[in-house]
This record gives C-alpha cells, structure tokens and sequence, in this order.
C-alpha cells in the first residue's frame, strides 16, 4: 500500500504543481483575453436572465434540461465535499492565503467553463431521443479524433463514477457519524439506498432533485456561515487580512513556523479551487451539453454562474468561518490540520451555535455530498453511453458499480481518498485542456455568431450534429434503396 501511496503522491505532484496549475489557469486566461472578459460583461445578465426563466417555468422537451435544470445538476456536482472538506484542507496545507488563489482559480474559470459549455453544446449528440455530450463528443467531433475522445471517456467514467464518488461517501459517512454518533456502516446503507432511488428514475428524476435541492442547500449553507461571520465581525478584517498577505508571504502569518511556502500556498489553493468549481476538469458541460436553449453563448453564460456560486460564494463562506471563528490555528500543524479538515469546520460551527452546529454543516455536506454523487454519475453515464452506446443492459451494470463504489469509499481512509481523487481527475482535465485550446477559435466563433445574431432580433442555432445517427440510417436507406434499383434493372 505505501508502494501505491508513493506512486499516487508522484503522479499528483507533476500534475498539479507543473501540468494542471499552468494548463488550467493557462487556458482560462487565454479564454478571457480572447472573449474580452466575459466575467465583467456577461455574468450578471445571464443571472438575471436565469432569475426571469425560473419565475415562467418554461416547458422542456423531453429529453432535454431546462438551462436551469442544467445549472442546477451542475452545480449539484460542483458543490460537494470540495467546498468544505477541500476548501478547510486546502487553507490547512496552504494557509489562509490558499483562500486567494481560489478566487482567482475561480475568476479565469469562468471563461473556460464558457467555452466548456459552448462546445458541449455545438458538438451534442441525439441517442434515443435522449441528448448527450460533453469534452468527449466535441474532441470526436470537433478535433475529429476518437482515440483521444475515448482517454477522456475512460478517465472521466474512473475519476466520476468510481473514484470521486468514493470520496463523497467518505465524507457524509464520517461528517454524519461523528455529528449524529450513528454507526458509519448504517450511514451507508442509507446514503446508498437514496442514490439508487434517485438514479433508477433516469435524467428527469436527476434533474428534478437538482433544481430542487440545490437553491435550498447552497442558500443555507451560505445563509448559516453568514450567521457565523457576523457573530464574529470584529475578526473579518484581520481574517481578509490574512488571506491576502498569506497569498503572497505565508511566512508572516505563521507560515514560516508551520513550513508552509508560497509554492504550497498557491498549489492547494489553485488545485482545491479548480476542484470545487472543476471549470476545465470536463465534467460540468455534461449537463450544460442538454439544455434546452436558443444558442449555445446562452448556456455558457448560465455556466459561468455554477461558477460564481461554487468558488464566490460557497468556498468562501467556509474559509470565512474557519478563519473569523478561530477554527483554524495557526499553531497547530498543517499534516495535522489537513487530516482533521472536516473537524476543523465543523468546530467553527459548533463555536457558534453549539452541538447544533456541527449536526448543521454535517446535514449540508450529506445534501452537498448527495448532490455531487448524483451529478457525477450523470456525467459519466454520458461517457458510457459514448463508448459503449446506451444499451440498458450496460446502463444498470454501471449504476451496480457505482453503488459499489459509494460502499467502498466509506472503508478506505479519508487523505488516500482524496489523494487518489486528485490523480484521477487530473489525468481526466489534461484531453479536455487540450481540445479547449485547439477548439478556441470555435469558442470565439459562437460568442460572435451570438452577438451578430442579438443585434439582428434573430437568435438561433443550428444544431449539426445533434442528429447524427437520423443522418447515418437515411444515407443508408438511400444507399439501400439505390441499390435495389440498380439490381432490379
């Protein structure tokens, strides 16, 4: 097992210290260039645009997502055990300075998950009248290569469906036993019996619960941390304080004491961020992919929401209220602080409103975890379905195992866990970042054509590859019917 554990952390340090920090903070930055700063122009819009379509409660086709539906499931599996769990490990490796390099993971994330989004979109596929797409069907339809389509495939049903689910169950299963003292083995009966409820009801009933869990989850969550950080208002300036020296001098708020550099700093704070938001990893423009909507610029500018509420609001909540409630201490080792996280927020609840609080936060990581699980496994279902087609069959067999795998996760120790979450998902983003590179010019394309169309009072799209398989069977029949003619003369 060390033997594995030693391979794992070499894996992670080259992905993460060298290939991920430059290729996804790389890519966002190329992207805002190019799209002239879609944060500033775009978001606020698209939110109030969001805001409007929830009040009408717009008929979707079946088959299909509301843009709504889409965030929501998004968000589902981008707020999770990352953004507590992972945010508290990341400021007690990193410092608070992580907290930093967070927000700006998260500020150049918004124009990758654009361009993630905008893609998935154009390239989206239609299988049996149900809609599919994400990085794998723009890489094999848009860089016309299938081997790479299917590395990401692989990588994303593994890091998805296997593995991140694993570190979701070890979260809810420790969190709920340690707040509720209920046996951890019951916790995951439990935990596993709503997952499979939820996942036998298919694409509607996944994007049911998420447009209706998710607001309520994120707005208590943000609205109890809000509680936290007022009850505790004379230690937010020093708390903003010392995330910004902590960025970039860790040294000065203990750093130096707890060996914490600015290289760490920024790792944990760049890795956790982009984990919590997985702007670039390829996983959210699954769900963004089929959404029911006018143009794709539409969607990206939904996505970039999921973005602002994972990494703006909820991340931020939890670095609030370890830092102004005293819950992280600077005295304490970081080895020692990163393997108590969760006890380390939980703590800053506890402080304010008593044994209420920790059963609060662990309530909040169950739903955010459950969520996550259930958006996981709708991304990488879209990836079985793209090598293995949509046969029913294959279908249940990967629910089977994906249950499996929530049981799992519960036996196997936490840091391993989330060590091995970090490999995976890191091998998954590196297709992805490249085919976002390569396809920019399309990003820039769409963002034009919707623009150009705006102007006109004509907004549409065409989608040219949503009914490819219709395309392929009237060729055939056409060939078919050619030849039979032929032969009859």
């Amino acid at each position: 097992m060390d033997s594995v554990r030693a391979v794992v952390s070499f894996v992670n340090t080259i992905l993460w210290d060298y290939v991920l920090i430059f290729g996804l903070i790389g890519v966002g930055i190329f992207m805002t260039v190019r799209l002239k700063f879609p944060q500033f122009t775009r978001l606020f819009p698209a939110l109030k645009k969001m805001i409007e379509g929830i009040v009408k409660k717009e008929a979707v086709e079946e088959g299909k997502m509301s843009p709504f539906q889409a965030l929501s499931t998004a968000v589902a599996a981008q707020v999770g055990t990352g953004n507590i769990v992972g945010v508290a490990t990341a400021i007690a490796a990193g410092g608070p300075g992580a907290a930093f390099w967070m927000l700006i993971s998260a500020f150049f994330g918004m124009a990758t998950i654009f361009s993630e989004s905008v893609l998935a979109q154009k390239y989206r596929e239609n299988k049996d009248g149900v809609l599919v797409g994400g990085p794998a069907y723009y890489i094999k339809n848009g860089l016309k290569s299938k081997l790479l389509a299917t590395i990401f495939s692989v990588s994303c049903i593994i890091a998805l469906g296997i593995v991140g689910i694993m570190v979701q169950s070890n979260s809810v299963a420790g969190s709920v036993s340690n707040a509720f003292g209920v046996p951890v083995i019951a916790v995951t009966i439990g935990l596993a019996i709503v997952v499979a409820l939820i996942l036998m009801g298919g694409m509607g009933r996944i994007a049911s619960f998420a447009e209706t869990v998710v607001p309520i989850m994120a707005g208590a969550y943000i609205l109890g941390s809000l509680i936290i950080i007022v009850m505790n208002i004379g230690s937010f300036i020093p708390a903003l304080k010392s995330i910004f020296i902590g960025a970039f001098s860790p040294g000065a708020i203990g750093g130096g004491v707890l060996g914490i550099t600015v290289q760490q700093t920024v790792r944990f704070g760049l890795a956790r961020g982009l984990f919590s938001n997985e702007a670039g990893m390829g996983s959210t423009p699954h769900s963004h992919a089929v959404a029911d909507t006018k143009h794709p610029a539409e969607q990206g500018f939904t996505a970039m929401i999921g973005v602002f509420i994972s990494t703006f609001l909820i991340c931020l909540s939890t670095v609030m209220v370890n830092i102004t409630s005293g819950a992280y201490n600077s005295s304490i080792s970081a080895v020692e602080m990163t393997q108590n996280a969760t006890v380390m927020t939980q703590s800053g609840f506890t402080a304010g409103f008593g044994t209420f609080g920790g059963m609060f936060l662990s309530i909040c990581l169950s739903f955010f975890s459950l969520t996550t699980i259930v958006g996981w496994y709708f991304f990488a279902e879209s990836n079985v379905k793209h090598i293995l087609n949509t046969n029913s069959i294959i279908i249940n067999g990967f629910k089977g195992i994906v249950l499996t795998a929530l049981v799992v996760g519960t036996l196997i120790d936490a840091t391993f866990v989330w060590e091995l979450a970090d490999m995976s998902m890191g091998i998954m983003a590196v297709p992805n970042i490249i085919a976002l590179f390569l396809l920019s010019k399309e990003v820039k394309n769409i963002l034009d054509d919707y623009d150009s169309k705006v102007l006109k009072g004509e907004l549409h799209w065409e989608y040219e590859y949503q009914n490819l398989d219709k395309k392929k069977d009237n060729r055939k029949a056409i060939l078919r019917k050619g030849l039979s003619t032929t032969l009859l003369k």
